[in-house]
């Protein structure tokens, strides 16, 4: 059995696990039952369950991003590159079938992944605030999915590369449903509870909201 095909297995053995892991995780989440809001329903859930998942993830939506811009900027390309470095390891058996061109796009994308990556870990022991609420599972993660798309932009520029893709990416697998990667599924649900939230005490638009009541205040 050759190196490949060794480390191969081990990157199939490894993800069939994280699938299995993360489905239990899911299952077990879903059993859980809602928290009772008792406040009178003043507007719509699904109205707030929508802009969770669209307006409501752009960078003007929230204080910390549009204050750090740039730190949005870095952590939407990493995981650009992680979505990239993962569809071409799900496609690696035929890149000899894909175009060039596609084959540059996934090196491209996941070389800047990981160079977000590595300056997500800079920031992490570089300023004060980071390097003290950051913990050995936060460096864990940023560091195993960051060596992940090293290796694969590394594979899609030179195939002797392949085995230490497969090999990364076996550890990368194991280690996510049991770190902080898991937060992958775990965002879904934060992004529900809150947009059934916002939708229920109608402030998903704050503007039209406040806007209503102008004979209040004219009252003053």
């Amino acid at each position: 059995m050759t190196l490949l095909i060794l480390t191969r297995l081990l990157a199939l053995a490894a993800l069939i696990f994280a699938v299995a892991a993360f489905t239990l995780r899911w299952r077990a989440t879903m059993r859980r039952p809602l928290a009772l809001d008792r406040s009178p329903a003043k507007g719509d859930p699904k109205s707030g369950v929508l802009y969770a998942f669209s307006l409501g993830m752009m960078p003007w939506a929230k204080e910390s991003t549009r204050r750090h811009l740039l730190a949005y900027l870095r952590g939407i390309g990493f995981h650009v590159g992680i979505f990239a470095g993962l569809l071409a390891l799900l496609v690696s058996p035929f890149w000899s079938w894909l175009p060039q061109a596609v084959l540059l796009a996934f090196a491209a994308l996941t070389a800047l992944g990981a160079a977000f990556g590595l300056a997500g870990e800079v920031m992490r022991w570089a300023e004060r605030n980071l390097r003290r609420l950051s913990t050995p599972d936060d460096h864990a993660s940023v560091l195993l999915v960051t060596a992940f798309l090293a290796a694969t932009s590394a594979a899609l520029a030179h195939p002797a590369w392949m085995p230490a893709m497969y090999l990364s990416g076996a550890l990368l697998f194991l280690y996510a449903p049991l770190g902080k990667i898991r937060h992958c599924i775990y965002f879904f649900f934060s992004r529900l509870f809150f947009g059934l939230f916002i939708g229920r005490r109608a402030v998903v638009h704050p503007r039209s909201v406040t806007s209503r009541p102008s004979s209040v205040a004219g009252r003053g």
